[in-house]
């Protein structure tokens, strides 16, 4: 296991300070605020351990309501909204300072049989065969508004093994594209022994579920985005369904499309196949996305 991959679980795994009540510790993403994906996962990670373990997470719905502070922990506490035969709700709210930065709602089921049908996977290459981000960021460093965000990419993603099946959007700015991307990722290491559990491969998608869902917004206008500084953004709400088992520390195709984007706002959905072609994940995201006066 990678060392970054070791900070990342080391970063999920919760302090309990009182029953239903958890502390985070936090950290700086690319930008200067506490990265969106993290308090999402770390809220999840939260419900699922007030939860029965035969209960599997199948969804979760959020709010990004304020901008993290990197510099400080955050306080995850959990509504034991229902306990039912089949279906166990819970709702968590992230503090920060004495103000709520998160809000997030999740459903887990107990396992059962059912029909069983879904959308077929898209083409896309061998993840073997494209370009790891370490290999390939270097070549866009003029790209940068900041050439130390490059660096802080790099750190942000050291966990995950990310790679673009076409350029990301940094790669073509100027050049409006088609508003569809694809990503490979897996953990930057096995899972095993103890920690080897459903919940913990559903939060990290849920981690990775941000880095790049707003990308496809960004490729419609040829923006690059918040490394270039020709966009301001953030996110604003996000929502998963977690259709069938499937294992983070393995290849995942991200799949993501934006339909549309108006009033300041960009929408992502995507869909996260894993890689012999089950229908893992279906993800929505609307996120701000301004052009800076």
């Amino acid at each position: 296991m990678s060392q970054a991959l070791q900070g990342l679980l080391d970063l999920l795994d919760l302090e309990q300070i009182e029953q239903d009540i958890f502390r985070g510790q936090s950290r700086f993403a690319v930008v200067p605020r506490v990265f969106g994906g993290q308090v999402a996962a770390q809220a999840l990670v939260a419900a699922g351990r007030t939860v029965p373990g035969d209960r599997l997470a199948h969804s979760l719905h959020a709010y990004f309501l304020r901008a993290g502070d990197a510099g400080a922990p955050i306080v995850y506490t959990v509504d034991r909204i229902r306990d039912g035969r089949s279906f166990t709700t819970r709702r968590v709210v992230a503090v920060q300072h004495g103000q709520p930065i998160f809000h997030l709602s999740a459903s887990f089921q107990t396992y059962e049989e059912g029909m069983e049908h879904q959308a077929d996977m898209p083409p896309a290459p061998d993840p073997e065969t494209l370009e790891t981000t370490a290999e390939m960021l270097p070549r866009y460093l003029a790209a940068y508004g900041d050439e130390g965000v490059a660096q802080r990419m790099l750190e942000a993603r050291a966990a995950v093994d990310l790679r673009y099946v076409d350029a990301p959007p940094f790669a073509t700015v100027g050049q409006p594209r088609e508003p569809r991307s694809q990503v490979w990722f897996r953990t930057n290491g096995k899972l095993d022994g103890a920690i080897d559990e459903p919940l913990l491969h559903v939060c990290l998608a849920t981690y990775v579920s941000d880095m790049t869902l707003l990308d496809s917004v960004l490729l419609a206008h040829g923006r690059g985005g918040w490394v270039t500084g020709d966009v301001v953004g953030a996110s604003l709400d996000h929502a998963m369904w977690f259709h069938r088992p499937f294992r983070a520390d393995e290849w995942l195709l991200y799949d993501q499309e934006s339909p549309s984007a108006s009033g300041g706002r960009g929408l992502g959905q995507a869909r996260i196949y894993t890689q012999d072609g089950r229908l893992a994940i279906t993800v929505i995201q609307e996120g701000v996305v301004r052009i800076p006066r």
